[in-house]
């Protein structure tokens, strides 16, 4: 026991004066002058013992200074202990007292109970902002879950369960109608917006929210209308499996974005147990609301539409801030341009919270109304193409993995300002190819901004070729600039926790050419 206490001491390098000559043969017997070793133990690693940590109770009948405290305190399933050595053994004492103890300590109870409910729904290791998150969840699903409930009484009564003059098999038919459209209409949605998920994911999550809200504002609309039942209950059905299927293909994200462990089975696992358990709330109150009406049938009836803009608004309102405490640290393209910005602006690069802020949900899919917008992708034909561009193309080179021009935007054949710049990528380029483009791209729009020259050079194909001089030389700076900061930019990104070995791109943003050396 001496030698194994003697290499625990050496290797966290404390120094106390033990001394021992022959470990194997003699035993370690606690006494009065090891007492000053727990305290100067205690002191080097700067211990402070917590309230009541340090009244450790010892076995009946013995001495208090028998008993060797050890700085060592485990928590574990609510409760307390702390190690004691206690003649020539090792004992695990409690320290949030016995089933008899009393008076009873009804605040310490409380406090038992919250931490147990605590590990039975929070995962061990997750970011401060995820107690955020789960307190709008439950928002969400408690007024979520009750409004499903009326939604489903609604189109019982609909389809005339509980009446004499309801047809059992009709019933089951246009049921299953409906949940087979509606799955049919999830396949086709979660094929056409694959790539949305990663790259807009708060916005694609919170438009299907409000397109799930809406679907139960039809379902209690079936017992106005039942000769529509199918009608009604279909349109539904689709709205709330196209949201399930957001839900599901982006939870893994969302889960992902907390284990900052790499603890994403726990993560999953227990947002499964809270979504049981809140949901069981919204059951609680669906309940208590028909309790509180079944004398009055008429009330009854007319409860859900009373309650349905209320819920939905807090329902709506409780994912929305959900939303914003979910910091994902995957790139893509608006995020990086967010860092890129900040490091140009202020030679600092922004954390996921705080892009997180500034990206929002953008709901209304509202761009920004800055000069010169970046665009990622390939050249549209069928808008006036910049002399620019075709040069740019041009003095392409077989080490090139992409090239920067200006673009003309036009819609519906009128063209519109302002005008933008295009970065356009060649096949086998990679994240650092991304990047390094991208920041490119900001330098340019920022040398653009400040200069009123390249107005002229955008409008007029046929402009001086000083202008042309000029853009190239603003190509050559900008492209040594990008370069110089690439390889200290990686570094603080990486050490904020961003993901940098991919950056998530939409469809469009996809697109590649082909260098073709003739």
């Amino acid at each position: 026991m001496q030698s194994t206490l003697n290499t625990a001491i050496n290797y966290h390098q404390f120094n106390f004066q033990w001394k021992s000559q022959k470990p194997s043969a003699r035993k370690f017997k606690a006494s009065p002058k090891i007492l000053p070793l727990s305290n100067s133990l205690r002191t080097s690693v700067n211990y402070e013992p917590e309230e009541g940590l340090d009244r450790v109770p010892g076995p009946p009948g013995s001495e208090p200074n028998s008993v060797l405290r050890l700085p060592v305190v485990i928590r574990q399933s609510g409760r307390v202990s702390r190690y004691i050595y206690e003649g020539n053994s090792l004992k695990l004492v409690s320290l949030d007292g016995g089933a008899g103890s009393f008076p009873l300590d009804f605040e310490d109870a409380f406090r038992k109970l919250v931490r147990v409910i605590k590990d039975f729904l929070i995962p061990k290791q997750v970011p401060e902002n995820y107690m955020g998150y789960v307190k709008w969840k439950f928002l969400h699903r408690v007024f979520s879950s009750a409004l499903q409930v009326l939604a489903t009484q609604a189109m019982f009564r609909a389809i005339g369960i509980g009446y004499s003059r309801s047809l059992p098999s009709a019933a089951a038919l246009n049921w299953v109608l409906k949940d087979g459209l509606g799955r049919l209409s999830r396949c086709i949605y979660t094929a056409s917006l694959a790539s949305a998920f990663d790259t807009n994911l708060k916005r694609v999550r919170f438009t299907t929210s409000v397109l799930f809200s809406l679907s139960i504002g039809v379902e209690l609309l079936t017992p106005t209308f039942p000769q529509y039942f199918l009608l009604l209950a279909t349109l539904a059905n689709v709205a709330k499996q196209i949201s399930l299927a957001c839900y599901l293909a982006t939870g893994s994200s969302v889960h992902r974005s907390f284990a900052i462990a790499d603890n994403i089975g726990e993560v999953s696992a227990k947002a499964q147990i809270q979504t049981v358990c809140f949901d069981n709330f919204g059951l609680m109150l669906a309940a208590l609301l028909n309790m509180l009406l079944k004398n009055n049938q008429r009330l009854l009836a007319g409860l859900p539409f009373f309650v349905y803009p209320i819920f939905s608004v807090f329902d709506l309102y409780g994912i929305y801030q959900g939303l914003q405490h979910v910091h994902l640290q995957t790139l893509t393209k608006d995020r990086l341009e967010i860092i890129l910005n900040s490091w140009i602006d202020f030679g600092h690069v922004r954390s996921p919270a705080e892009v997180s802020k500034e990206e929002g949900i953008d709901f209304l899919w509202t761009k920004s109304k800055e000069l010169w917008p970046i665009r990622i992708g390939c050249l549209n034909t069928n808008s006036e193409m910049p002399k620019s561009a075709m040069m740019a193309m041009q003095s392409l080179t077989s080490e090139d993995y992409y090239f920067v021009c200006m673009e003309n935007s036009y819609r519906e054949w009128i063209r519109i300002k302002p005008r933008g710049i295009l970065l356009c990528l060649r096949e086998g380029s990679g994240t650092a190819d991304v990047m390094m483009g991208l920041l490119q791209a900001c330098y340019i729009r920022k040398a653009l901004i400040f200069s009123s020259m390249w107005e002229t050079a955008v409008e007029d194909n046929d402009a001086a070729d000083l202008a042309f001089k000029e853009w190239f030389k603003l190509i050559d700076d900008s492209k040594q600039s990008a370069k110089g900061d690439l390889s200290t930019l990686n570094d603080q990104m990486g050490s904020l926790g961003w993901a940098l070995k991919h950056i998530l791109l939409s469809t469009e943003e996809q697109a590649r050419y082909s260098f073709v050396d003739d």
